[in-house]
């Protein structure tokens, strides 16, 4: 126990024994040469200086050269050992001095004893002051000190780690590895007190690890390691350097307390001053009477607690070395031992002052610790357990007060982490954050930061653990939340070792939160849930379920408890076994994590991967038949049609049964895992052999199609699939009903369904929907139009309908014309027309990129490349991790679509009536764009989207190239006009200069240019056969007026769907529902006549479907036949889990909002429906979500499709993919997905979704180009003025005039314009210095941080970052210093002692970047020409989207600057604080992206408009023909008589 006294002999008497015992050894032939030399340099340890050890390795060099004998060598060392002799005094070694408390060594390889207070270093042992002018020295005398003595860890490096593999080949054949040289072995033996056995078993790992790792200092060119044969290559190559070049030198490895684990050159390290000075031992002081609860007249005092339990005060802890050290960071658990003085008090003892307390030294060791909650107000209740008593502590010294102010913050935060996410379990980590810093502190303790949270990470995970080991069996784990993930990964944080001696944990009482309310489905929504679970909820999925355990953590390794539901319904503890669930003490932390990082929506990378190792795209459509059985055949009347030896039957005896053309037939697969094949018979024959053949037009079974498993299985899809196959391989006649929507449809919404299968007879299908497999279509089956007579006996609708896919993808020439000057070997056309689009000449047209090339070669930018090695590493240690890719960069973005002025259109020897698309050729006008002339990119930093360059330069292209056209106009400069024209349209461009690419120059576009845009005839080169037109500024488009559709938003937010919707001219907002009150204020505040409902979505639903038209607060509630567009994005975090299809994670998915939403669908039967998620929507639970929402729609009438899309392809700078289903009512075209408008990234254009094993993909073509160049972060916000970190102006004025287009149209129309929301959050002033110090060049982030200490603006300094370790992965630096900041980067277990916190560089980075890409990103910069990374809910620069600096400020970006990235005008409203304004934006959906959906929905409404138009047209036509006919027959009957 600490506090004897050992008498020890001073350090000069041991080093001349040790000399006379080696001489003695060695005479008497008990040492060889070498080994004596060894034991002479070992002796002398730190003594030995860097001069005498560099003669020392290079004499060792001679030998091992050859260039001396091995008694030359010995010579050597003798006059070297004499030499230094000469330079060390003995006598002047430290002499023996004690305090009489612990001994206080420290082996610093500065002489430095680590302790606070005024002290004097000296080299080579000489007199060093100890704390408070005591005078305790180090002393390195005795070889077999006791275990009170100081002890030294030295923090170790590897440069080469040893594979398992290797390690097994080494363990008899190291008798023969060389011997350790005498050189290597200066490092390990720093003083002879070194040598003494530890109580813990640390040093004689340490001692093998230096065998190995001893090279890796600055000398290693001159101390060559024998012993270690895997670093011969490395040293060879050293070698090969100049002797001239300066080698760095290596910094000094930091030294650690073998006790507490602190470094002992912190100046934060603090030493035990010594307890008072009557202070009693332990047990004496517990002897007091002072302490005795009895009176002694107590007649059962032996039934009371053994221990007794008492308070101190005043108190300090500390460990051997009477170093202070907190008691909480796993030093007890590694039974490192902990003692502590202070005043013992009586239990019942409120008062923390010393006043009538015992003073007690020495008390211990600490056998553990724990907390018990609080003690009924904000003090946490903690106590100590040692083996005479248990101890609550109260106050601490003033010495020791820090350590407990920060076991109070830590115990504080695991409070508020606790109750915050049990009440929002959804929450994110930059919600934590915001929660912790708004958070008032407790007295005492200062203000919460994401610092602090960081710094006691492991211990509040280790809270919320414990937390969860109350849980009940339905409850989900909070360690499992968004948040909780997020900071395991941040701070590297280790899952399963909670604190065994934990007494109990902290107690969050739990309070009665607001439920949420159960789902309100329809009735057919949950039917088909029901009967889509029934077969799934299994016992093989619980035991699968059972099963998943990682093996490592506590939990797993620990046996049942026997006594939670779950054990005592196990059969070993008399149970029935049937609930099959695990003990709930052993629910895995680990795998539960895992498990909730596979369900993450969020996570875009993991479906990225499996999108590029999928390779099939949609399975076959072949159809192999079985020939193992034949049907019994008979023709029944005769042929119908007798054509090309064919006879052609309408009737077939199949199997006893009549089977007519039209009906359906069931095949039998060669496969015999395949169900039966389900065909309509088009038509029947037989050839000239007599085999009796039909053409089946085949149905596509539900699993077939992208529903999978979560298809009906009596329901058929038609498709676009037909072949010829054989009469006998049929198994029989089935019967495929066609289950039309009813008259009435829109207002049978809500109520049950007959399935059109009454019997399951095997035999009988229904189908109600045409399936489209390559973009996952489900539309209404296509109306048979009147068949030809000459094809009757043989009609295929797949057929016709291919036939007319392939007539329409075929180029189809127009008149032939005659061109001046033209090739007589060209014919001329006037047009050529394909996919329904007619190039004339005379028009404009988009050509792929490689159609042609310019005259000017643009400069090229080229990439700033970071020359790594002139990095200063002492400076900015983190830049090695840096790569050449820059996030959110458009250096990689495709090159827009060529576009030209069509002049000739012709091909050469035309043979045929259909000539191929690679003959035709055409003769073009090149137009320039901004950023092809010779200003180059630069060019199109001011320049509009659509703005192009007229030239007279003509070149021949393919018409292969050509992917559609466009609008090209000729416009006076700088009209106010030009903006208007660009958003009343699509594909429209303008021009009002040509530029001439030989000189350079830009010019006034000739007469004939001019004249573009303008109605009337062109002259084109030639005189032609038919006439030409010029494109005109309204492309003589048919203008169809429809009405905007009666919108219901639910789930709205601020508003970003509606608003788009209004932009495109296709929605009236008239109803919304937000539950968030500030998100619902924003959108009353945008939307003034629409009525929003703050309430549940299913409280609403509910009182619809009980017949109530308003809510409690009066608002009209839409009824059934009002709405036509539904619209809005429900979350999906109300459930997890469902790949287990237990019951418990059904119901919640049953529960979930989804369920809701689609009820919504049922209920009111919109016109049109759409759902908007995030991206991994379609992939969530193995697509399960995506296919029940699919499923439904489709059982409700509804058609469907469904799709991803790039918000930075419809006009915004930011990087958002979103799943969008999209559908339509029967009657209804279904709408497409809209083709991008502006190159963006490649990397963020995956846009193709994989179910089961399936690529597919939506209608999208323009995958490699686009229209548009890509809108830049310039764009966006280059005009915006500047305003500082934590800006809070709510309105201000822009003080500039836009310099975009995109800034033009974003700022719209206002009569004063003035500038809302540009404001930011404050960040603490540890985050405000660090995003100071990042740089402004692209692609700067935390690794550009430089490791300095900088003085905050709250006057606090922030310290530099100590890398403690050997990162065995990176390495070390080019001047040799360690990479690793924690025990974990050389693959032991995390020390919590190597935390460092109030860094510049957050510790956090390094010590988990090798496993998250480094973190790239993380207080990242955006780039001017680059775009936004998914705009957040919450801009944080440790959050999951870091790339939230300003590019050119030092501060995150504001509300404003967010919202343009999102594409909202700047008189767009939010509300609320900051961050609820922020959360508005990011939860948005981007208007731009919105309006290219709704201009989709408008152009269906305007096909439809045109189709009833030209019924009613049709209809008219013949009521007016049948009224002629009539009047002709009654003038006929008035002239004649009667008509028989």
């Amino acid at each position: 126990m600490p506090g004897r006294v050992i008498e020890t002999l001073s350090e000069s008497d041991t080093l001349m024994n040790g000399l006379k015992d080696l001489d003695a050894e060695f005479d008497n032939g008990n040492l060889t040469q070498k080994g004596y030399w060894k034991k002479k340099w070992r002796l002398f340890g730190d003594l030995v200086s860097e001069e005498i050890q560099d003669q020392v390795a290079q004499v060792e060099d001679e030998l091992k050269n050859e260039i001396i004998t091995e008694k030359g060598y010995y010579m050597h060392l003798g006059k070297i050992f004499d030499s230094f002799l000469k330079t060390v005094n003995i006598d002047s070694e430290e002499k023996k001095n004690d305090s009489g408390k612990f001994r206080k060594e420290s082996v610093c390889p500065d002489g430095d004893n680590g302790q606070n207070g005024d002290h004097k270093t000296e080299k080579n042992g000489e007199h060093t002051n100890g704390v408070n002018g005591k005078g305790d020295n180090c002393d390195n005398g005795a070889k077999n000190e006791v275990s009170e003595e100081m002890e030294v860890e030295e923090t170790e490096e590897k440069v080469k780690s040893v594979s398992p593999k290797a390690r097994k080949g080494r363990t008899k054949k190291e008798k023969n590895v060389a011997q350790p040289s005498i050189a290597s072995m200066f490092s390990k033996m720093s003083s002879p007190s070194q040598k003494r056995k530890s109580t813990s078993n640390e040093e004689t790992k340490t001692e093998i690890k230096e065998e190995d790792d001893n090279d890796d200092d600055g000398n290693i060119a001159k101390k060559p390691r024998i012993d270690d044969d895997d670093n011969t290559d490395n040293k060879k190559e050293l070698r090969s350097k100049s002797d001239d070049e300066v080698k760095p030198k290596p910094a000094k490895i930091p030294t650690k307390c073998l006790q507490c684990k602190q470094l002992l050159d912190d100046p934060d390290l603090r030493t035990f001053a010594g307890p008072p000075e009557d202070a009693v031992e332990e047990f004496v002081a517990l002897t007091d009477p002072k302490l005795s609860l009895f009176t002694g007249e107590e007649n059962n005092i032996d039934s009371y607690d053994e221990r007794p339990q008492h308070k101190i005060t005043q108190f300090s802890v500390y460990d051997k070395n009477t170093h202070l050290c907190p008691f909480d960071t796993g030093l007890v658990e590694k039974n490192i031992e902990l003692y502590f003085s202070g005043y013992v008090k009586p239990i019942f003892d409120e008062n923390p002052d010393s006043e009538g307390g015992i003073p007690t030294k020495n008390m211990g060791p600490i056998n553990a610790w724990w907390t018990a909650g609080f003690d009924g107000g904000e003090n946490p209740l903690i106590g100590f357990s040692t083996a005479f008593a248990e101890y609550i502590l109260m106050k601490g010294s003033e010495s020791y007060s820090p350590f407990m102010e920060q076991m109070q913050e830590k115990i504080h935060m695991s409070k508020i982490v606790i109750e915050f996410l049990v009440k929002t379990p959804d929450a994110t980590y930059e919600d934590l954050l915001n929660k912790i810093q708004t958070t008032v502190p407790p007295a005492g303790c200062p203000s919460f930061t994401e610092d602090s949270l960081l710094k006691h990470a492991q211990f509040v995970i280790d809270q919320v653990q414990s937390f969860d080991e109350g849980a009940d069996e339905d409850e989900e784990l909070i360690i499992t939340t968004p948040c909780m993930r997020a900071l395991i990964k941040l701070a590297g944080v280790t899952l399963g070792k909670r604190r065994a001696m934990r007494k109990e944990r902290i107690k969050i009482p739990k309070k009665a939160l607001p439920k949420q309310t159960l789902a309100t489905t329809t009735p057919l929504v949950s039917d088909l849930f029901d009967s889509m679970f029934k077969d799934q909820i299994d016992d093989k999925a619980l035991k699968e379920a059972k099963k998943r355990r990682c093996g490592i953590c506590e939990a797993c390794q620990s046996p049942d408890c026997g006594k939670c539901t779950a054990c005592r319904d196990m059969i070993k503890f008399g149970g029935s076994g049937r609930a099959k669930q695990a003990c709930h003490e052993r629910r895995c932390p680990n795998m539960a994590v895992k498990d909730a990082e596979d369900d993450d929506l969020l996570d875009e990378e993991k479906d990225d991967k499996i999108l590029f190792e999928t390779k099939k795209d949609v399975h076959s459509h072949h159809h192999k038949a079985s020939c193992n059985k034949k049907a019994d055949l008979k023709w029944k009347g005769s042929p119908i049609k007798e054509e090309n030896k064919k006879k052609y039957y309408s009737t077939v005896i199949l199997n006893g049964e009549e089977v007519k053309v039209g009906d359906c037939v069931s095949v039998k697969p060669d496969d015999p895992t395949i169900p039966l094949y389900i065909a309509r018979i088009a038509y029947m024959w037989e050839d000239s052999r007599g085999d009796k053949k039909f053409h089946a037009h085949w149905f596509c079974r539900g699993s077939d199609s992208v529903l999978g498993e979560c298809s009906d299985p009596f329901e058929l899809f038609m498709a676009d699939d037909c072949e010829d196959s054989d009469l006998q391989y049929t198994v029989s006649k089935v019967e495929v009903i066609h289950h039309k929507a009813s008259e009435n449809w829109s207002m049978l919404g809500g109520e049950e369904m007959k399935h059109p299968v009454e019997v399951d007879d095997g035999k009988t299908f229904f189908y109600q929907k045409w399936y489209d497999p390559e973009f996952s279509r489900f539309e209404d089956p296509p109306v048979i139009e009147e068949i030809p007579d000459n094809i009757s006996h043989k009609f295929c609708l797949s057929c016709q309908r291919l036939c007319a896919l392939r007539k329409k993808e075929t180029p189809a020439l127009g008149e032939e014309i005659e061109v001046k000057d033209g090739n007589t070997n060209y014919t001329y056309y006037n047009q050529v027309t394909r996919d329904d689009h007619v190039y004339n000449v005379g028009d404009c047209c988009y050509l792929m990129p490689s159609a042609f090339d310019f005259s000017v070669k643009t400069p090229v930018q080229k990439k700033v490349k970071v020359d790594k090695s002139s990095v200063d590493e002492e400076v900015y240690p983190e830049a090695y991790r840096k790569s050449d890719y820059i996030k959110g960069s458009n250096d990689l973005v495709p090159d827009t679509f060529r576009i030209a002025k069509i002049e000739q259109i012709y091909i050469k020897d035309n043979n045929g009536s259909f000539p191929a698309l690679d003959k035709i050729k055409l003769r073009v006008k090149k137009f320039y764009r901004p950023e092809n002339t010779h200003k180059g990119p630069a060019g199109a930093h001011q320049s509009d989207c659509n703005q192009l360059f007229y030239s007279d330069e003509e070149v021949t292209v393919d018409f292969t190239l050509v992917r559609g056209k466009c609008s090209v106009i000729y416009t006076e400069e700088l009209d106010p006009k030009r903006d208007e024209y660009y958003l009343n349209g699509i594909d429209r461009f303008y021009f009002n200069e040509a530029y001439d690419s030989k000189t350079k120059t830009f010019e006034e576009p000739p007469s004939s240019a001019r004249s573009m845009g303008s109605k009337g005839k062109g002259k084109g080169k030639g005189k032609g056969k038919g006439k030409t037109s010029v494109q005109s500024d309204t492309v003589n488009e048919e203008k169809v007026e429809i009405k905007r559709l009666r919108t219901l938003d639910v789930f709205a937010g601020c508003g970003g769907l509606s608003e788009g919707f209004h932009q495109a001219g296709v929605a009236e907002s008239r109803w919304a529902i937000e539950k968030e009150e500030p998100a619902a204020q924003a959108f009353r505040l945008n939307n003034p006549g629409c009525t929003v409902f703050s309430d549940d979505c299913n409280l609403l639903l509910r009182l619809v479907m009980d017949g109530e038209k308003t809510d409690s607060v009066g608002q009209k509630l839409p009824q059934k036949g009002d709405v036509e567009l539904l619209c809005g994005g429900p979350p999906c975090q109300g459930f997890s889990g469902m790949n287990r299809f237990n019951s418990r994670e059904y119901s919640k998915f049953k529960n979930s909002l989804i369920s809701s939403y689609l009820s919504y669908c049922d209920y009111y039967r919109p016109q049109f429906f759409l759902l908007e998620n995030v991206r991994n929507f379609v992939s969530y639970k193995r697509s399960m979500v995506l296919k029940l929402a699919l499923r439904c729609l489709i059982q409700m009438g509804y058609q469907c499709t469904f799709g991803v899309l790039q918000a930075g392809s419809y006009g915004v700078a930011q990087t958002r993919r979103r799943a969008i289903i999209l559908a339509a009512a029967p009657g209804q075209k279904l709408p497409f997905y809209p083709e991008p408008l502006h190159v963006f990234a490649p990397r963020a254009m995956q846009l193709s979704v994989v179910v089961d094993e399936k690529k597919f993909v939506s209608n999208i073509t323009r995958m490699d180009s686009a229209p548009f160049r890509t809108i830049t972060v310039r764009d966006t916000m280059s005009d915006l003025p500047e305003i500082k970190n934590g800006a809070k102006a709510e309105e201000i004025s822009y003080n500039c005039d836009a310099m975009t287009q995109f800034q033009r149209v974003i700022r719209g129309k206002q009569h004063q314009p003035v500038l809302r929301d540009h404001i930011c959050k404050d960040m603490n002033p540890l985050v405000h210095a660090r995003m100071q110090h990042i740089p402004l060049a692209p692609g700067s982030d935390w690794r550009d941080l430089p490791n300095i200490e900088v003085r905050l603006s709250d006057g606090n300094k922030c310290k530099k970052l100590r890398y403690t370790h050997h990162d065995q992965k990176n390495g070390k630096s080019d001047n040799g210093s360690l990479r690793g900041v924690c025990s974990c980067a050389e693959s032991k277990s995390c020390d919590p002692m190597d935390r460092q916190f109030n860094t510049l560089v957050p510790w956090c980075l390094p010590h988990t970047g090798n496993r998250h890409n480094n973190w790239a990103g993380l207080y990242g910069r955006l780039e001017m020409d680059g775009f936004f990374s998914t705009t957040v809910t919450n801009p944080e620069p440790m959050g999951k989207q870091g790339r939230v600096l300003h590019p050119e400020q030092h501060r995150v970006v504001s509300v404003r600057e967010c919202a343009r990235s999102q594409g909202f005008p700047d008189t767009y409203r939010f509300y609320g604080t900051i961050l609820d304004r922020h959360r508005q934006v990011g939860n948005a959906v981007p208007p731009p992206m919105a309006r290219a959906i709704g201009l989709e929905i408008k152009k269906c409404l305007i096909e439809t408009a045109k189709n009833q138009d030209n019924k009613l047209n049709g209809e008219k036509e013949e009521s007016k023909d049948v009224k002629s006919e009539s009047m002709e027959v009654d003038t006929e009957v008035k002239a004649g008589g009667s008509v028989s």
